[in-house]
């Protein structure tokens, strides 16, 4: 159970300290008896993790405010397998809102059914622009980080870890659908703001991970903006909708 998980993570040396980013043999101490007493960090003598004693709900309020602590509270002191989940989830939702505006664009209300085809081929279309536009933002961002500090990024293991992070920080594309849903005059610039939220998440997603500051990650999601706004460009050449 729960107690097997923690001594299988603090064998291999997963925990982090929420505060120093120090690594951290154990998250709290099991007296028995229901009695448990959170573990102080050896460096800066703080509470290893105080989220262990959160409310989830609490937690993501946190997570949404973008602080540090609560990013490594997820990243490092839990065991979250949702992010494949969650990018396939993400990239729905984006390719559900194109297709939407596609649609709107389109006049065209003929019932044949060669038509309704061609509006689902138009969905997985949409799908597979916005899995190539992720898919470049986040090369983009893996070459700067490892042209500007290679030794962040020696191991298979600090490639996953940072995909899997900047994956789940990409949570606030799920305000997409309700932006559409509740469709308004301000829906654009709801859009734009979800935008923006999205690539603070990243930033600090990835200063968190591999304990940065704040410049690199912004140069990085830079650098993912312009790959990814070249493969728009090129698709846009083809003649496509995007």
């Amino acid at each position: 159970g729960r107690g097997v998980l923690s001594r299988a993570m603090a064998e291999l040396g997963a925990y982090r300290c929420i505060e120093c980013n120090r690594e951290a043999a154990e998250l709290y101490r099991d007296y028995q008896r229901g009695v448990l007493r959170i573990s102080i960090c050896k460096s800066c003598q703080k509470p290893v993790d105080k989220y262990i004693e959160y409310d989830p709900v609490i937690i993501l309020i946190n997570a949404i405010l973008c602080k540090a602590q609560a990013y490594r509270h997820v990243l490092f002191n839990t065991k979250i397998n949702i992010h494949g989940k969650l990018c396939i989830f993400c990239l729905l939702c984006e390719a559900y809102l194109r297709w939407l505006q596609l649609q709107d664009s389109s006049q065209n209300t003929d019932p044949d059914d060669l038509i309704r085809y061609a509006k689902e081929w138009d969905f997985y279309r949409m799908f597979g622009i916005a899995s190539l536009e992720q898919t470049s933002f986040l090369v983009g961002i893996f070459i700067t980080l490892w042209w500007m500090r290679p030794e962040m990024l020696k191991t298979n293991s600090d490639f996953i870890l940072l995909l899997k992070a900047l994956l789940l920080s990409a949570y606030g594309k799920l305000l997409l659908i309700p932006a559409v849903i509740w469709e308004h005059d301000y829906t654009p610039l709801c859009l734009a703001f979800i935008k923006v939220f999205v690539l603070i998440s990243n930033s600090q997603a990835i200063r968190v991970t591999l304990n940065l500051n704040r410049m690199l990650p912004w140069l990085a999601i830079f650098f993912g903006l312009i790959l990814e706004n070249g493969v728009v460009c090129l698709f846009q050449k083809m003649g496509w909708d995007v």
